[in-house]
């Protein structure tokens, strides 16, 4: 080689290595067939091996002509006017190196992951327990302002601070991928062209918003709370790095995930994905910032402007849903973040508001077991203000002291984490053998793993989680009640369906019937065939699906409040396919939000006899 890079001769192994032929090389500098970048490299090692003899080790990147690339390490002499280099192909250690590198960054990520994750939980249940007596107390004082306004405007002032107490301790577990989280089955393109109007009050009229959607959309299985919170955070950054001016571009489409990618990310499955992007045309970041902006509390912003968790939140949530996290950015140029989450080839669940019943009280006796005693003190007067008779124990051995003693019990209401050997699910099982009668409701500002597991709530647990509002709570406690004195009703009532069925109506309906609970699913299945009716039976809302189509059934009885997809999202879907198909739902509730002027849908109130639940079949029954 010249000493001005220019290759006069090379032997079989460079052919072998990079593919090109000995008359492809002759006559050409070295670095036209270098990685762009490496050419530098190469005219600074090339200068000092002029000027000073022998040089080692000098790695450089070559493409290779069929694609692809070759790191070789080089030693360079200078003899006779004329350079030798002779190389060494070091690309699968430079690989070895890197992947190993990767794994141990991997393994160090889910120790850092690990450890937050624990640290957070502890954070949020003793930071949620504060904010229950904040919020308890407030919620106390209202009743004894009733008509100062002013006052009332200061309560509602400090119960928003409560909220966003709440909401920073939810995006910490986020972040730690300890949020129960509640997936639906989401087109991500109409759920963000319904947001349309949230994210121009929340960015103002001054940035400019363009949504575009791929056609033909595929479904993700994600928690829509979760991702509204994900798209209004990057839209917020967003908003901030536009300095309150400039174009938001959210861009929703199908992507796939390949083998190569994945084998270099070491956290990401190959696959298809649903992707969701959004662009700002800010200042754009750095590279060092970049590495940094979804660590917990990192933030650009000054002092008191940001909390440092909102990118963090959002990390959390797509890993806990199996998905991606990728973000690109240039100094001037703006910054694009985009989430990959897993495809779902399951239809599209209906999203519904929550339930927004009266709430209401009543005179059932209530064990409190809860360890905090500020807590315990607060939510004990709130269940009194609300009507019910109340026994109080601080730990879980107390509470089942208290079980023992014979004392009648009609719910035990208890924290998830309390000290103690005794832990609050073996308590709630212990309860049931011997009350057998008693209904049990979790409440909790962290879960722990003791009634989540894989990010979701154990079947038939009921939880509260703090801190609550004194409707959240009595609405919760209702609904508890109403259930467990359905299941009791039907238990009592067994006995005697067996030496007397009722006799059969006019008309054997198809009726299916939907139920989470098993017991209570069985009792009332009893009921509806021992009335003549034909029964089929479904669990969840996504099992009653499958076996649903146009006039398969006379009637749809469900409960609402059903694991995954809802009664009345189940309704909906039912009535799309047979409008005319009468509803009952079996509720604790009064009512139910969506239905509330539909005249083929019935609430039938739990606890429900068998003369109730034939009067609500006869009302609903539809000609033939």
């Amino acid at each position: 080689m010249r000493p001005d890079g220019e290759v006069r001769a090379i032997n079989p192994a460079w052919s072998g290595l990079l593919g090109h032929r000995r008359k492809e090389v002759a006559g050409h500098r070295m670095c036209e067939f270098l990685v762009t970048g490496d050419a530098t490299v190469f005219d600074t090692a090339l200068k000092q091996a002029v000027s000073g003899g022998e040089l080692q080790g000098v790695e450089l990147r070559f493409n290779h002509k069929q694609g692809g690339q070759r790191t070789v390490s080089w030693r360079f002499s200078f003899e006779q006017e004329m350079v030798y280099a002779y190389g060494r192909d070091v690309t699968a250690e430079k690989e070895q190196a890197a992947a190993l590198q990767e794994a141990e960054e991997l393994i160090r990520q889910t120790q850092k992951m690990e450890a937050i994750g624990q640290l957070t939980g502890g954070v949020a249940h003793d930071f949620n327990n504060l904010l229950q007596v904040v919020a308890g107390n407030l919620y106390l004082l209202s009743k004894d302002v009733v008509g100062n306004e002013r006052a009332q405007r200061r309560i509602d002032h400090a119960l928003a601070g409560v909220n966003r107490g709440s909401k920073l301790a939810s995006q910490l577990l986020a972040f730690g991928r300890r949020q129960p989280l509640e997936p639906k089955v989401v087109n991500v393109g109409r759920f963000v062209a319904n947001m349309g109007e949230m994210l121009r009050r929340t960015i103002g009229e001054a940035i400019e918003i363009e949504t575009i959607r791929a056609g033909g959309l595929w479904n993700t299985f994600v928690d829509p709370v979760q991702i509204e919170n994900a798209i209004l955070n990057l839209a917020i950054n967003a908003r901030d790095a536009m300095d309150g001016s400039g174009k938001l571009t959210i861009e929703v489409g199908n992507a796939f995930i390949d083998d190569d990618y994945a084998r270099r990310h070491a956290d990401v499955s190959a696959g298809q994905y649903v992707m969701l992007a959004v662009s700002d045309t800010g200042s754009g970041m750095p590279p060092e910032v970049i590495g940094k902006v979804f660590e917990p509390f990192f933030s650009t912003k000054p002092v008191g402007k940001g909390t440092g968790l909102g990118l963090s939140m959002v990390y959390g949530f797509v890993k806990q849903s199996g998905g991606h996290v990728k973000i690109y950015s240039e100094i001037g140029q703006g910054t694009t973040v985009r989430l990959y989450l897993p495809r779902t080839l399951e239809e599209e669940d209906l999203l519904t508001e929550g339930d927004h019943g009266p709430a209401t009280g009543g005179q059932e006796t209530i064990l409190v077991a809860e360890d905090d005693e500020e807590v315990r003190a607060t939510v004990v007067e709130m269940l009194a203000d609300l009507g019910y008779s109340i026994l109080k124990a601080k730990d879980a051995a107390s509470a089942l002291t208290v079980i023992e003693s014979g004392i009648p019990i009609d719910l035990l209401f208890t924290d998830v984490v309390m000290p103690g050997p005794l832990k609050s699910a073996e308590l709630a099982r212990k309860a049931k053998e011997r009350l057998p009668d008693v209904a049990v409701l979790f409440t909790s500002g962290y879960t722990e793993n003791s009634i989540v597991h894989g990010g979701r709530l154990d079947a038939g647990v009921d939880l509260l989680s703090k801190p609550y509002s004194r409707e959240a709570l009595a609405r919760k406690i209702r609904h508890v009640l109403n259930n467990q004195r359905q299941r009791n009703l039907a238990r009592a009532a067994q006995g005697e369906r067996r030496s007397a069925a009722a006799a059969a109506p006019a008309a054997s309906l198809r009726i299916l019937y939907v139920e989470d609970d098993d017991f209570i699913r069985m009792d009332t299945a009893e009921m509806l065939q021992q009335s003549g009716h034909r029964v089929s039976e479904a669990g969840s809302a996504e099992e009653a699906l499958a076996k649903l189509s146009p006039d398969s059934f006379d009637l749809l009885l469900t409960d609402v409040g059903l694991p995954g997809l809802s009664g009345a999202e189940l309704a909906k879907k039912a009535r799309a396919l047979d409008p005319q198909l009468p509803v009952i739902f079996a509720t604790g509730n009064t009512s139910v939000a969506g239905f509330e002027a539909d005249q083929s849908a019935l609430v039938l109130l739990k606890p429900y006899s068998q003369a109730d639940l034939a009067a609500a079949v006869l009302r609903q029954t539809r000609p033939r």
